[in-house]
């Protein structure tokens, strides 16, 4: 059975491992969360071909995939990785170091009741014992 030269977008966005369901995928694709080729879409519909840019904006991040190939079924991974090619751009932030984060020695975190207790008599020795 060969490929078809054409296929709906959810379809793909299912077949790819893009989203979980083709019901999710049908809303992310009418939810204006695709653009195909630098063009928002709004139907589940859409028809898509190899050699396609698709800009896919999830939750937490944008996507950007390159179309290789229509799928015939949703099968494992590996398999749904050869439907795309990835091009999304690094990010800046993750090119950039990370900043130092300060540690403290163990035990030296905030001072107990006790500690504060003691800080409080030290600095006014003159009020209540």
């Amino acid at each position: 059975m060969e490929q078809p030269e054409r296929q709906r977008i959810d379809k793909w966005l299912f077949f790819a491992r893009v989203a979980k369901s083709r019901t999710l995928a049908g809303k992310l694709a009418a939810g204006g969360n695709v653009r195909v080729n630098r063009e928002k879409i709004d139907q589940a519909s859409f028809l898509i071909k190899p050699g396609d840019a698709l800009t896919i904006t999830l939750e937490r991040r944008i996507l950007v995939l390159k179309v290789l190939g229509c799928g015939l079924r949703r099968g494992p991974a590996p398999e749904a990785q050869l439907l795309y090619e990835d091009i999304t751009p690094k990010s800046a932030a993750a090119d950039e170091p990370k900043a130092f984060t300060p540690q403290r020695e163990p035990g030296a975190g905030r001072p107990t009741k006790r500690d504060r207790r003691k800080i409080d008599r030290f600095r006014n020795p003159d009020e209540g014992a």
